[in-house]
């Protein structure tokens, strides 16, 4: 594989938010002076992991992700997320750990990667405890998952988001720029995901009919127990009643 892959940047430990189910915040700079935080989600199921929105971590980073179980699937669930900076740290982990790619029909990865699993509603799944919610309204692929644990757990790319606040990993420049986009509200709606995809409220209503108590988002920390009510809030808000 020709391409080169970005070094690691920087994380927090990965934290267990429930059994089998871990989170960790990373950084990315989007462009000279602008770093953000991203995150991703790990699931574990019978020793095998899945890695929802991967983040490159540092060597003790991977050596505490390898100590949890045997990387197997990588999933891409945004095709808007990061903009340029999508899928940046897949060639990583398929080059590394010979990872499976699963991922939308209809979705560009970086290294000319193609997808060896195809998700689809109703279809085959990273784990049979996933099902796979899609905005069908979306200019370009977004999709979410529920996962069927502790009350119903939503996994999200840039659709729901949870920046409360610019954490330790935003340059001063990008809190600035996206604190005047909008981006630090609770249970966010993706700002630059709307207004350049352009979903319709007709998606968000099939959002709020699943059933689910926790929001793991790739922008932000996650959401417990009440994300439903806090993302119905959001939704009011947004739409009206």
């Amino acid at each position: 594989m020709s391409y080169v892959f970005p070094a690691a940047t920087a994380h927090t430990q990965i934290a267990e938010v429930f059994p089998d189910i871990f989170h960790v915040v990373g950084s990315v700079e989007m462009m000279p002076g602008m770093q953000i935080s991203r995150s991703m989600t790990v699931l574990r199921r019978e020793g095998a992991l899945t890695l929802i929105s991967p983040i490159r971590l540092s060597d003790e980073g991977l050596s505490q992700l390898e100590q949890l179980g045997r990387i197997e699937n990588i999933v891409k669930l945004g095709g808007y997320h990061l903009g340029a900076q999508n899928g940046l740290d897949d060639p990583f982990y398929i080059d590394r750990y010979g990872a499976k790619l699963w991922a939308l029909e209809g979705m560009e990865h970086k290294g000319g990667l193609v997808a060896d699993h195809i998700l689809r509603v109703g279809g085959e799944m990273p784990s049979d405890e996933l099902t796979l919610f899609t905005y069908d309204s979306s200019k370009l692929p977004e999709a979410m998952f529920l996962l069927a644990r502790e009350g119903g757990i939503l996994i999200t790319a840039d659709s729901l988001q949870n920046w409360t606040a610019p954490d330790q990993f935003f340059s001063d420049i990008a809190a600035e720029r996206m604190g005047q986009a909008g981006f630090f509200k609770p249970a966010n709606i993706g700002p630059e995901w709307f207004r350049v995809c352009e979903p319709n409220r007709t998606d968000f209503d099939r959002v709020a009919a699943l059933e689910f108590s926790h929001l793991l988002p790739s922008h932000g920390t996650p959401l417990l127990h009440d994300a439903k009510q806090q993302l119905m809030a959001t939704f009011t808000q947004t739409f009206g009643q």
